[in-house]
């Protein structure tokens, strides 16, 4: 049973590989900005964070799998999608991209709790049957300490790690030293919640075991699509 992951984030690939998968990567054709205003517009509202995960979690897994039933037509297994936003006092906090950005961030989250939304897709692909396509959506709380320094901050943010990640934070690289408390699934906090996709898999009638210690042809990257930046969860 092969794994195709829809994304090209260096988290989300590590963390499937430290639970036994090793995937083929593809990275997701998709325009995120545009299908979220293009939703929002036609629906005259705002997407809440639960919404806005899925949709874009479901657009990568669908557009990846289409590409591999006309490219790697005997493809057999399952392509994964996610999508991740961090969500602090009702406001919803992206990547912050500047070090002036990540260290207000920081200091806005010091001592609160937040929650992190990962919306996740997962599509069965068989050659000659039409693909089967499962979803939902994870969440886990994230509590910052409440004595982080702002020498520590600046540090943390000098490091150039919470400048590409959703939220401004990492739980499994020198960010987690800052974190005291994380509630649900911890894998939702890096990338994916790998009890849900077991639970999803499960759905489409795969056994887990099944997508481990894959074959070394599995590992192989596609030229299907661009990278999507190496994106992190947070």
């Amino acid at each position: 049973m092969r794994v195709c992951l829809a994304s090209t984030s260096p988290a989300r690939l590590m963390l499937l590989q430290q639970f036994g998968i090793r995937p083929l990567t593809v990275a997701p054709d998709v325009d995120e900005e545009g299908v979220i205003a293009a939703v929002e517009a036609a629906e005259d509202r705002v997407l809440a964070p639960d919404e806005h995960v899925l949709l874009l979690a479901r657009r990568k897994a669908a557009d990846v799998a289409a590409r591999l039933a006309d490219d790697i037509p005997d493809f057999d297994g399952v392509v994964i999608g996610g999508d991740s936003m961090f969500e602090l006092g009702g406001d919803v906090l992206g990547k912050p991209l500047t070090a002036d950005n990540a260290i207000a961030r920081w200091h806005a989250m010091r001592g609160r709790t937040g929650v992190l939304h990962s919306g996740h897709a997962v599509v069965r692909v068989a050659p000659g049957t039409a693909p089967r396509e499962v979803h939902a959506v994870a969440e886990a709380s994230v509590t910052f300490a409440d004595d982080v320094t702002d020498a520590e901050i600046e540090a943390y943010v000098a490091s150039g790690e919470p400048l590409h990640v959703a939220g401004a934070f990492t739980v499994d690289s020198l960010g987690g030293a800052f974190i005291t408390r994380v509630e649900g699934d911890p894998s939702t906090v890096v990338g994916m919640s790998v009890s849900t996709l077991r639970r999803l898999v499960r759905e489409l009638d795969v056994d887990w075991p099944s997508l481990w210690n894959t074959t070394d042809r599995s590992l192989e990257r596609t030229d299907l699509g661009e990278p999507e930046g190496g994106e992190r969860a947070g």
